[in-house]
């Protein structure tokens, strides 16, 4: 339980930060420009992302909506009702599916992860927050069937550091829903955790396509302007 507060008070911090830094232009060195595939992208002017060739990915922070677990359970059965113990379980689920999916998404792309910093290794920290799951699993022996159109939503923050100074180069937030089918289904804990480990993947490609970009444009112009729109 400590944990996720803990975490999720840190990135809310964050999101609120961003939110500020949205109407400046900038966030602590970070200049905003104007990203092709996310809600918003911060980058350090005269970075240079070339000599970067590993990934070194932190273990994601889960942060879940602030109102999930008091909605659900305003209208759940006794029975049905979420506990800390359940939000726990899933944060944990939710940082396996996110790692499992980051971890195959950078390999499928030729991009080689390790586990120690170097001089050609980018370290990325990432985190999902404001995550909002539909129709969570109680996995309660009494659990009726329940429907939905799509699993939840979540936000992505993510970081990119120099992995051997702690410098951070970049940062990302983008907001987004699971897929919507346009029917009703069942929900359940394979269901979520398929329909959430498809958004992760989207994310995970979105963000090596962000590197690449970075990569191929590096370096970073030094007289970088808020909303400009970077070119590779």
């Amino acid at each position: 339980m400590k944990t996720i507060r803990s975490g999720l008070c840190a990135l809310l911090c964050l999101f609120t930060f961003a939110a500020t830094a949205q109407d400046s232009g900038s966030w602590d060195g970070l200049v905003e420009v104007k990203p092709k595939r996310l809600d918003a992208a911060y980058i350090l002017p005269g970075a240079d992302f070339r000599p970067y060739t590993k990934m070194m990915i932190d273990p994601a922070e889960v942060a879940f909506h602030k109102d999930w677990m008091k909605r659900y359970n305003q209208t759940a059965t006794p029975s049905n009702r979420l506990t800390q113990e359940d939000a726990e379980r899933i944060a944990a689920e939710a940082r396996k599916v996110f790692a499992e999916a980051f971890a195959e998404t950078f390999a499928d792309r030729g991009l080689q992860i390790v586990t120690a910093p170097g001089a050609d290794v980018l370290r990325v920290r990432p985190g999902v927050i404001n995550l909002y799951i539909t129709a969570p699993d109680t996995m309660s022996s009494g659990r009726s069937r329940t429907y939905t159109m799509e699993a939840g939503q979540a936000t992505l923050f993510i970081e990119l550091l120099d992995s051997t100074t702690g410098a951070i180069l970049g940062r990302a937030l983008d907001q987004r829903a699971t897929r919507n089918t346009g029917r009703v289904s069942i929900s359940n804990s394979v269901t979520n955790l398929s329909d959430f480990k498809a958004l992760f993947k989207q994310w995970a490609e979105i963000c090596v396509k962000g590197f690449e970009d970075l990569h191929a444009m590096s370096p970073v112009p030094e007289d970088l302007k808020p909303g400009q729109k970077l070119q590779p």
